[in-house]
């Protein structure tokens, strides 16, 4: 007695195609599950892009201002009677240290022939031009002759703004500059905590003559040739500590801020991801709905398939590929219009798209396992049906 046939029922193409046919039928329904399914994917997709795209812009913001750069805050640990000292004893600088540019700041009003607006003041020394490599676009940078005298420095932006040029004057509070230089423009540095475009810099002294209470509350400083950069921000520490001792001295590097920016990343790109799969969640319910009223409207060509001798794990295989295939097209698509709005978005932005190299397979993967998964129990539930019962519906 001869067994059944080893292949029993039809094969992989033949199930294909009856899965396209049935999903032709469905029409506009069809279309309402893929585009359920390609916004959860688009949503995966273009989050992950915009989150991953950010971070690397910021990162490059931080990179592009010099592995070798360190900032002190001196932070008086009295009252605000407590003062701290203009002056550092440059002589004794480590050999750990490159270069040491105290900076003090005060906000006053500059008025100029063509305009008056309020400006950031900086004070500081001539070292500030080489531990932030500026460059003079008009006129001179400053120099220890100028301690004493009533020189000025502008950044490219303001100097624009207030219409003004090397060789020219400003009258601040109720003392007339000379404008002795005009800076290239710098670009942002996220490190130094004033604009260097649109700051005024002036020796320390100056700006004494503005705000009697102004005193340095940040020093800048390079790494030593060769120096390990966390060696030499002990050493920076330790000196400026020695020289103010009415301060507490906090010094922050660049590669902590790197570092506090990819941990940022990692949790701004789960948030992300979990906003996706929210919008993939909805889909996949779509999808769902769609089977289901599929198999109800199918009854009784279920009931004539198993009486013609479909077995219950076809009729699930027909309703499972038809579901899949609703989720392959979503995830396709949805893959497409998550990029282009990744794409969209940096460019409104600014930025460069940098794309996550998970964004695609997760967003594409995540799309195709939500589809199954919603569409497995419509699929078990019409493999369940009774022949019997699925024949008399009407």
């Amino acid at each position: 007695m001869c067994g059944p046939p080893e292949h029993y029922g039809p094969g992989l193409q033949m199930r294909l195609g009856e899965s396209v046919a049935s999903l032709r039928q469905l029409g506009r329904r069809a279309w309402l599950a893929v585009l359920g399914i390609a916004v959860g994917c688009a949503a995966v997709v273009a989050l992950l892009n915009v989150g991953h795209s950010a971070a690397m812009h910021a990162q490059q913001l931080f990179q592009g201002m010099g592995s070798e750069l360190m900032v002190a805050n001196l932070i008086p640990v009295e009252d605000s009677a407590s003062r701290v000292a203009a002056v550092l004893d440059l002589q004794a600088l480590p050999a750990a240290l490159r270069g040491l540019a105290p900076m003090a700041m005060a906000v006053s009003d500059a008025r100029s022939t063509s305009a008056r607006q309020s400006v950031m003041v900086v004070g500081s020394t001539p070292a500030l031009a080489g531990v932030l490599g500026l460059q003079v676009q008009q006129g001179r940078l400053l120099a220890a002759r100028d301690a004493d005298s009533t020189h000025v420095l502008l950044g490219a932006g303001l100097a624009q703004q207030l219409g003004a040029a090397a060789g020219g004057r400003l009258q601040l509070g109720r003392y007339l500059f000379e404008v002795v230089g005009v800076l290239a423009p710098q670009g942002y540095n996220p490190m130094v905590p004033v604009a260097v475009d649109d700051a005024l810099l002036m020796p320390l002294p100056g700006l004494r003559r503005l705000s009697a209470s102004a005193q340095p509350s940040v020093v800048l400083a390079l790494a030593g040739d060769g120096a390990h950069v966390p060696e030499a921000a002990r050493v920076l520490q330790v000196f400026l500590q020695g020289q103010l001792p009415a301060v507490t001295v906090e010094v922050l590097l660049a590669q902590q801020l790197l570092d506090g920016m990819a941990r940022q990343a990692r949790l701004f790109t789960g948030l992300l991801a979990g906003l996706g799969a929210i919008a993939l969640l909805v889909g996949g319910v779509g999808v769902m709905n769609v089977m289901l009223m599929n198999v109800s409207e199918r009854r009784r060509e279920i009931g004539v398939r198993m009486a013609l001798g479909a077995r219950p794990v076809d009729i699930a295989w027909l309703f499972l590929l038809e579901a899949a295939l609703l989720a392959v097209a979503g995830a396709l698509l949805g893959a497409l219009a998550g990029l282009l709005a990744a794409w969209a978005f940096t460019a409104a932005s600014g930025w460069l798209l940098r794309l996550d190299p998970w964004s695609i397979p997760l967003g594409v993967t995540s799309a195709l396992g939500c589809g199954v998964f919603f569409g497995l129990q419509p699929a078990l539930s019409a493999a369940r049906l009774e022949p019997v019962v699925a024949l008399r519906d009407d």
